[in-house]
Protein backbone atom coordinates (compact mmCIF):
# COMPACT_ATOMS: atom_id res chain seq x y z
CA UNK A 1 0.00 0.00 0.00
CA UNK A 2 1.06 3.43 -1.04
CA UNK A 3 0.93 6.80 1.02
CA UNK A 4 -1.50 8.91 0.40
CA UNK A 5 -1.28 13.08 0.97
CA UNK A 6 -4.47 15.67 1.14
CA UNK A 7 -4.81 19.08 0.58
CA UNK A 8 -8.33 20.72 0.08
CA UNK A 9 -9.34 24.02 -2.05
CA UNK A 10 -12.25 25.99 -1.73
CA UNK A 11 -13.19 28.62 -4.19
CA UNK A 12 -15.90 31.16 -3.85
CA UNK A 13 -17.29 33.58 -6.64
CA UNK A 14 -15.89 34.43 -9.88
CA UNK A 15 -12.53 33.77 -11.23
CA UNK A 16 -11.40 37.98 -10.88
CA UNK A 17 -13.17 38.67 -7.91
CA UNK A 18 -13.52 35.35 -6.43
CA UNK A 19 -11.15 34.53 -3.78
CA UNK A 20 -10.09 30.53 -2.49
CA UNK A 21 -8.16 28.65 0.49
CA UNK A 22 -6.29 25.72 0.63
CA UNK A 23 -5.93 23.86 3.70
CA UNK A 24 -3.76 20.34 4.46
CA UNK A 25 -5.84 18.67 7.10
CA UNK A 26 -3.10 16.22 7.84
CA UNK A 27 -0.23 18.29 8.54
CA UNK A 28 -2.39 21.90 9.48
CA UNK A 29 0.29 23.46 7.70
CA UNK A 30 -1.76 25.24 5.54
CA UNK A 31 -5.52 25.95 7.28
CA UNK A 32 -7.56 28.35 4.97
CA UNK A 33 -4.48 29.69 3.70
CA UNK A 34 -5.59 32.77 0.92
CA UNK A 35 -5.40 32.30 -2.98
CA UNK A 36 -6.95 34.46 -5.91
CA UNK A 37 -6.86 35.50 -9.20
CA UNK A 38 -4.50 38.60 -7.72
CA UNK A 39 -2.16 36.33 -5.85
CA UNK A 40 -1.75 34.42 -9.01
CA UNK A 41 -1.64 36.95 -11.83
CA UNK A 42 -0.49 39.44 -9.59
CA UNK A 43 1.77 40.68 -6.71
CA UNK A 44 -1.66 40.44 -3.67
CA UNK A 45 -0.45 38.71 -1.02
CA UNK A 46 -1.75 34.91 -0.84
CA UNK A 47 -0.40 31.46 -2.44
CA UNK A 48 -0.65 30.35 -5.93
CA UNK A 49 -0.78 26.59 -7.20
CA UNK A 50 2.74 27.52 -9.23
CA UNK A 51 4.33 28.64 -5.45
CA UNK A 52 3.04 25.28 -3.85
CA UNK A 53 4.68 23.23 -6.70
CA UNK A 54 7.94 25.30 -6.53
CA UNK A 55 7.76 24.43 -2.71
CA UNK A 56 6.93 20.64 -3.68
CA UNK A 57 9.45 20.16 -6.23
CA UNK A 58 12.34 22.03 -4.37
CA UNK A 59 11.68 19.73 -1.65
CA UNK A 60 11.28 16.62 -3.26
CA UNK A 61 14.10 16.63 -5.43
CA UNK A 62 16.17 17.75 -2.09
CA UNK A 63 15.64 15.12 -0.62
CA UNK A 64 15.70 12.65 -3.59
CA UNK A 65 19.59 14.12 -3.71
CA UNK A 66 20.34 13.48 -0.41
CA UNK A 67 18.96 9.27 -0.69
CA UNK A 68 20.91 9.16 -3.80
CA UNK A 69 24.25 10.68 -2.53
CA UNK A 70 23.64 8.60 0.64
CA UNK A 71 23.94 5.76 -1.31
CA UNK A 72 26.72 6.59 -3.28
CA UNK A 73 28.50 6.45 0.19
CA UNK A 74 29.10 10.62 0.31
CA UNK A 75 26.11 11.68 2.78
CA UNK A 76 25.78 15.52 2.66
CA UNK A 77 25.95 17.97 5.40
CA UNK A 78 23.48 20.39 3.54
CA UNK A 79 21.26 20.86 0.60
CA UNK A 80 19.47 23.79 -0.29
CA UNK A 81 17.76 24.05 -3.25
CA UNK A 82 15.21 26.53 -4.90
CA UNK A 83 12.75 26.14 -7.41
CA UNK A 84 10.75 28.80 -10.43
CA UNK A 85 7.91 27.86 -12.31
CA UNK A 86 7.46 29.90 -15.46
CA UNK A 87 3.17 30.55 -16.23
CA UNK A 88 3.07 32.03 -19.61
CA UNK A 89 -0.27 33.27 -20.63
CA UNK A 90 0.22 32.91 -24.46
CA UNK A 91 -2.36 30.69 -25.66
CA UNK A 92 -4.20 29.84 -21.72
CA UNK A 93 -1.90 29.48 -18.74
CA UNK A 94 0.85 26.76 -19.31
CA UNK A 95 3.69 26.28 -17.35
CA UNK A 96 6.51 26.78 -19.43
CA UNK A 97 9.81 26.09 -17.81
CA UNK A 98 10.78 24.95 -14.20
CA UNK A 99 14.47 26.00 -12.61
CA UNK A 100 15.85 24.17 -9.79
CA UNK A 101 18.72 25.44 -8.73
CA UNK A 102 20.55 23.61 -5.72
CA UNK A 103 24.19 24.04 -3.56
CA UNK A 104 25.45 21.43 -1.52
CA UNK A 105 27.99 20.70 1.00
CA UNK A 106 28.95 17.01 -0.04
CA UNK A 107 32.35 15.93 1.71
CA UNK A 108 34.90 13.42 -0.38
CA UNK A 109 33.02 14.13 -4.24
CA UNK A 110 34.17 15.28 -6.88
CA UNK A 111 32.00 18.24 -9.26
CA UNK A 112 31.26 15.62 -11.83
CA UNK A 113 30.23 12.95 -9.62
CA UNK A 114 27.89 15.41 -7.53
CA UNK A 115 26.74 16.51 -11.36
CA UNK A 116 26.29 13.09 -12.39
CA UNK A 117 23.78 12.13 -9.31
CA UNK A 118 21.77 15.43 -8.69
CA UNK A 119 21.18 15.14 -13.00
CA UNK A 120 19.71 11.55 -12.09
CA UNK A 121 18.21 13.21 -8.56
CA UNK A 122 16.46 15.45 -10.77
CA UNK A 123 14.73 12.70 -13.79
CA UNK A 124 13.36 10.35 -10.82
CA UNK A 125 12.32 12.42 -7.57
CA UNK A 126 8.33 11.57 -8.02
CA UNK A 127 7.65 15.77 -8.40
CA UNK A 128 10.05 15.44 -11.40
CA UNK A 129 8.14 12.58 -13.02
CA UNK A 130 4.86 13.89 -12.50
CA UNK A 131 6.10 17.31 -13.81
CA UNK A 132 7.75 15.72 -16.95
CA UNK A 133 5.67 17.43 -19.75
CA UNK A 134 7.33 20.76 -18.51
CA UNK A 135 10.81 21.24 -19.32
CA UNK A 136 13.22 20.91 -15.83
CA UNK A 137 16.49 22.94 -15.84
CA UNK A 138 18.82 22.13 -13.14
CA UNK A 139 21.71 24.34 -11.79
CA UNK A 140 23.70 21.98 -9.30
CA UNK A 141 27.27 23.37 -7.69
CA UNK A 142 29.44 21.67 -4.73
CA UNK A 143 29.85 24.40 -2.04
CA UNK A 144 33.00 24.47 -0.12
Amino acid sequence: MGISRKATARWEGDLKSGRGSISTPQSGLMDGTRYGFNSRFGDEKGTNPEELIAAAHAGCFSMALSAKLTEAGHPPESIETSAEVDLSMEGGPTMTAIRLKTRAKVPGIDASGFRAIADDAKQNCPVSKALSAVPIELDAELEG
